[in-house]
């Protein structure tokens, strides 16, 4: 699939644009043609872009047809919204071409190269990317600007041979990975328990989850209060399924399953009705027991009442010595993989490497090429140290149980993403400057580091999510949005799939 959006700084040359383009493109595949406001419209996304415009993209990313076609805003009478930001934005999202059309009568050659040049700049900006302009055949052949195919009108089937096989824009912004995920989840339904119904977001989120088909929710709770505080939401769960905790059948289910689990540390068949009646083991237990496909928790109760049930019940995978988590880091056009920052304070060179080969692996389930850089305060063998010692063991280890994976370490974190440093530092690396995993030495430098490049470059931290477990749970802040949450549903959904593709 192809998505083009055309601009133009006037209405009636956009559509008219949008018209040849479309009778060029239809000619060779079946094509989808529609506004940029789709999904939404002009007042509501001037009033709240940030919420219009992930319905744009949803709108957009609908459209199952070979060519997709998206007319892009003219200058409306709104002086405070930029349309062209919008529309630029909007092919960034969906990484859709944006084909600038150009009514070029009165200006000289040079002025239109300028006038590209600037749009392209723009466009970068936005992390778009300007790939064709439409010009009149005459000013066509006297223009020529670097990376960016000029076409003339009208279009040819040279023009179509051009726009058809140009290759699909790469930047991945924090709109498109959301999409992709959520079209992850999509693809294969999984069961999704939420034992906190209580809370208002929950309800929200679950709402919203079914709505978009993420996933089938189950909520833990009384059915009679979740029905009646949802209807005071006035948002729709109806779809959800409810259990109790002391349901005869489940509850008898899961605390004998859970006594034998846990007859050696002497827990007995009272104690376990006990313990399955808190919410997170309940749910934990649903998990383990295949009623459930994964668990999201930790809205309302502490991060150990989330994941030490995981531990004592789910256990970690084969091949797998300790749960650890990541934090996916959504930057302006790319995404990051940071571990680990939430579970283990200081882990041994032996975790650490387990730690970085578990981040390649969950990297690699959600679309990222792993090129794992072990970071410490020295790059290669510039620097000692007892720190920097215990990261170069790491490294040994983690490349000796995962050769298939490339991985660099010790390794400033300067030299793993600039090609500038790099080179000088390591100029033989196929990691350093290009590093997409990045394991931090301590729980105290990994949440210190990933809440500095949260907050300093407004990247998107979606986590943590944890990894290494036999199942799929994750905890959520108890400051979570709404949004946090049905990215976790929809995330921990894509972990169940694959967890279930690996057994």
């Amino acid at each position: 699939m192809s998505r083009f959006l055309v601009i133009a700084p006037e209405g009636i040359h956009t559509t008219r644009a949008a018209d040849d383009l479309a009778q060029c493109l239809s000619a060779a595949a079946p094509l989808s043609r529609m506004s940029a406001f789709a999904g939404t419209d002009l007042t509501s996304a001037a009033a709240s872009p940030e919420r219009a415009l992930p319905l744009a993209v949803e709108a957009v990313r609908a459209c199952d047809s070979e060519y997709v076609l998206i007319e892009g805003v003219a200058d409306v009478a709104l002086h405070l919204f930029d349309t062209f930001d919008w529309s630029l934005n909007l092919a960034a999202a969906t990484q859709a071409h944006v084909i600038l059309a150009l009514d070029t009568e009165g200006y000289s050659a040079d002025l239109v190269a300028a006038e590209i040049r600037t749009a392209r700049m723009r466009a970068q900006k936005h992390h778009a990317q300007l790939s064709a302009v439409l010009l009149p055949a005459a000013m066509a052949q006297a223009v020529s600007v670097d990376d960016v195919h000029i076409l003339s009108l009208p279009l040819t089937d040279e023009s179509r041979a051009t726009l058809t096989g140009l290759t699909p824009p790469s930047a991945v912004t924090p709109l498109t990975f959301q999409a992709n995920l959520v079209d992850r989840a999509r693809s294969d339904r999984k069961r999704i328990v939420l034992p906190e119904p209580e809370d208002d977001r929950v309800l929200k989120a679950a709402a919203e989850v079914l709505q978009r088909g993420i996933a089938d929710i189950i909520l833990v709770g009384d059915e009679v209060a979740i029905r009646q505080r949802s209807e005071q939401l006035g948002v729709d769960v109806s779809a959800a399924s409810i259990v109790a905790v002391d349901d005869p059948v489940l509850h008898e289910k899961y605390a004998a399953e859970f006594a034998r689990l846990r007859q050696k540390k002497g827990i007995t068949i009272e104690q376990a009705r006990e313990k399955v009646r808190d919410v997170s083991y309940f749910g934990t237990m649903m998990v383990h027991m295949g009623d459930a496909d994964g668990m999201v928790s930790g809205a309302a109760h502490t991060t150990a009442h989330t994941i030490v049930p995981s531990f004592q019940i789910i256990k970690t995978a084969p091949g797998v010595s300790i749960v650890s988590s990541i934090f996916l880091m959504l930057m302006a056009d790319r995404v990051w993989a940071f571990g680990d920052c939430a579970v283990n304070p200081n882990p041994t060179p032996e975790q650490l490497a387990d730690i970085a080969i578990s981040s390649a692996y969950t990297a690699r389930q959600f679309g990222i090429e792993p090129k794992v850089a072990m970071l410490s305060y020295s790059t290669g063998t510039s620097g000692s140290g007892v720190d920097v010692e215990a990261v170069a063991e790491a490294t040994r280890i983690a490349q000796e149980k995962a050769p298939e994976l490339a991985i660099e370490g010790p390794i400033q974190f300067d030299a793993s993403v600039d090609e500038a440093v790099a080179a000088t530092k390591l100029p033989h690396s196929t990691v350093a400057g290009h590093a997409t995993v990045f394991v931090f030495p301590s729980l105290n430098a990994g949440n210190i580091g990933y809440k500095a490049v949260q907050r300093s470059s407004g990247a998107v931290a979606v986590g943590p999510i944890l990894q290494g477990l036999n199942k799929p749970v994750n905890d959520l802040s108890r400051g979570a949005l709404v949004e946090d949450i049905v990215n976790t549903v929809a995330l921990t959904a894509v972990q169940a799939q694959n967890s279930n593709n690996a057994s």
